[in-house]
């Protein structure tokens, strides 16, 4: 009976923790090592410049290569993983010293996409705007940092929906999934740490110039939120540089 019970344990499919997911899961292959990896980049848990291997990789699943390559395309498509000249595939580097051109990028499509959904939102993408912000709140009430990132970036993604221009779309999405790593950062200090300042509603201001339709005043806020961000990451480095500081 123990031996029928190891035998029986040991063909079973683990996780992505050394484990390869249960043959349930094998029928949505791509999509399940896609979302693996991506949970693992954004969280840390493959730190940027990480080399990603596809045969290691089909091992560690369980699956073929394909699936695995369909998610690596899919990750590079996002600016998550970077495939060398070389063909060397890796998660992509961010250099700290970047992080000023980053800001400055997400600044200026930020001001533009909240000033756009304050003049063309519809009373459609005002729903969607407030519904958004509640999934946020209830992620940040959850304490799960997984959940914020997501959450957060999404409301803002219903902004740039709402701004009616999709030229903007696709950039602001690569920005800030490019960003979700530093985000998760930021959001691990501004829950632990006692004298950050806490997270709240800092979406409701906005919200409300672009419900008012004040175009200069979202533009405004946006700004200001995005050097709220600038301020707590850079809190988070002032208290957490090492040598071994993840992002360099």
């Amino acid at each position: 009976m123990a031996k029928g019970t190891a035998k029986a344990a040991t063909s079973k499919q683990t996780n992505d923790a050394g484990e390869r997911p249960e043959a349930g899961v094998r029928r949505h292959g791509g999509r399940y090592i896609y979302e693996e990896l991506r949970k693992q980049i954004l969280t840390l848990k493959l730190k940027p410049g990480a080399p990603l291997d596809e045969i290691s990789l089909a091992e560690q699943f369980g699956l073929s290569r394909s699936p695995v390559r369909d998610a690596l395309a899919r990750l590079v498509s996002e600016g998550l993983v970077t495939i060398l000249p070389n063909r060397t595939t890796l998660v992509t580097p961010f250099e700290i010293e970047e992080f000023p051109k980053y800001i400055s990028a997400l600044d200026l499509i930020q001001r533009a996409v909240s000033r756009l959904a304050a003049i063309h939102r519809s009373e459609a993408d005002l729903v969607r705007i407030r519904q958004a912000d509640e999934a946020y709140m209830r992620a940040v009430e959850s304490g799960d940092l997984q959940a914020m990132s997501e959450t957060n970036k999404a409301f803002h993604m219903v902004i740039a929906h709402a701004a009616n221009n999709p030229y903007f779309v696709g950039y602001y999405e690569r920005l800030l999934g490019e960003g979700q790593r530093l985000i998760h950062l930021h959001f691990d200090f501004t829950v632990s740490s006692p004298s950050a300042t806490k997270l709240g509603r800092d979406h409701e201001e906005l919200i409300r110039a672009i419900e008012k339709k004040e175009a200069d005043r979202a533009e405004r806020l946006a700004h200001e939120h995005t050097m709220l961000f600038q301020k707590r990451f850079l809190d988070y480095m002032r208290q957490n540089m090492t040598e071994s500081m993840v992002l360099v």
